[in-house]
């Protein structure tokens, strides 16, 4: 890049990668509210909770980066103008495409970041927090433990606990089970979930038992330390289930009949396929359409809003048409070629808009032309 160029791409590449950091910040603390849920009902630590807000990142870079290229360029591009800088570079004898390479690089760099990331990133991310989600929902501690409630477990089994500490002790537990032959519970001052070559146990010290077998005799008994253990409540077939965004490239286009079976139908793939390597050809639109907005006509001291605003309702239907190819070329194949068709052609279309306007406009030719200028 000339001097210039460096200058421009410096100018309009900060306030994009503002406004990225702006939205991502947005989405991460949508998405730390929603964690919540978490900590409050699960009786997970904070950073499982920060940790799965920061697995969701890559997912929401795929929404974000293209708005966030369009709404950084707009407030540069606006200010260069404004200040009638971009009128010097033109004056000064740069070429249109001069001007306008460093804002294509932009776009270049933020394609391929948002590539890397639908390809490569954001299916590790979600498989991974998939897999954590799984461990928490079929964690048996989150499950049984509920502070001042009687939670129903498997195969007969209540367990109350009147107050959880930070550190996981267990205060004033109560726990009752029915094993269809005897009834038999459990009442201790502390508990603790523990693990024991492999196997989780729930350690409860200090207290008693009862137990009314079948025979309708009652027999009770105290204890400074009992081992109960959980392993026969455990056993679960459930398994972690990918949808097709969790899923890696080649999984989506040469799936098994296996995944086909857990993930979606053959179509739902590759619709989704192909929706992850389109999706970053939307940095161009959105740079392309705001280089029309603020250069695709004359110059005005009074502001860009009107054009600001067309571009900005045209990006937003191009954006909504391209999600809602999504699911249409999953039960109709060959629409997935308008995935791609789409975003090139609002490209192509914005960059006719602005190199007409920058073309100097001609004197009128010939005798009628003339004669109309004078009467003009």
């Amino acid at each position: 890049m000339t001097l210039i160029q460096g200058y421009l791409f410096r100018q309009v590449g900060l306030p994009i990668l503002a406004a990225c950091a702006a939205l991502a910040g947005i989405g991460l603390l949508s998405q730390s509210l929603d964690q919540l849920e978490v900590i409050v009902e699960r009786g997970q630590s904070v950073w499982v909770m920060v940790r799965l807000t920061l697995l969701a990142v890559p997912q929401l870079l795929a929404v974000i980066l293209p708005i966030g290229l369009f709404v950084g360029a707009l407030i540069a591009l606006t200010r260069l103008q404004r200040e009638q800088e971009l009128t010097a570079t033109f004056a000064s004898g740069m070429a249109r495409w001069s001007v306008i390479s460093p804002m294509a690089w932009l776009a270049t760099i933020v394609a391929v970041v948002a590539l890397f990331t639908t390809a490569l990133v954001q299916p590790w991310a979600q498989q991974a927090a998939r897999d954590q989600a799984f461990e928490i929902r079929t964690d048996l501690a989150a499950l049984l433990v509920e502070e001042g409630r009687f939670v129903q477990g498997p195969d007969g089994l209540t367990v109350y606990v009147q107050q959880i500490e930070q550190s996981g002790l267990l205060k004033n537990i109560f726990v009752y089970l029915d094993d269809g032959e005897k009834v038999t519970t459990w009442d201790a001052a502390e508990a603790r979930f523990e693990r024991v070559d492999g196997e989780p146990f729930l350690t409860l010290v200090n207290g008693s038992g009862q137990e009314f077998s079948s025979n309708g005799v009652l027999n009770q008994f105290s204890f400074g330390r009992y081992p109960f253990p959980l392993a026969a409540f455990t056993d679960t077939d459930d398994t972690v289930t990918y949808k097709p965004a969790d899923l890696y490239l080649t999984d989506l286009f040469s799936p098994t009949a296996q995944r086909i079976a857990d993930s979606g139908s053959r179509g739902e793939l590759l619709a989704e396929a192909h929706s992850r390597l389109s999706s970053p050809l939307y940095a161009f639109v959105a740079m392309a359409m705001a280089l029309a907005a603020i250069l695709g006509g004359s110059f005005s001291r009074t502001g860009y809003g009107g054009r600001i605003a067309k571009a900005a309702a045209f990006f937003l239907l191009v954006r909504i048409a391209g999600y809602g190819l999504v699911p249409a070329s999953a039960w109709n194949g060959w629409l997935n070629v308008f995935q791609y068709v789409l975003p090139i052609v609002a490209t192509a279309v914005s960059l006719r808009v602005l190199f007409r306007a920058l073309k100097p406009h001609r004197r009128p030719s010939g005798p009628i032309a003339r004669l109309k200028a004078r009467l003009a």
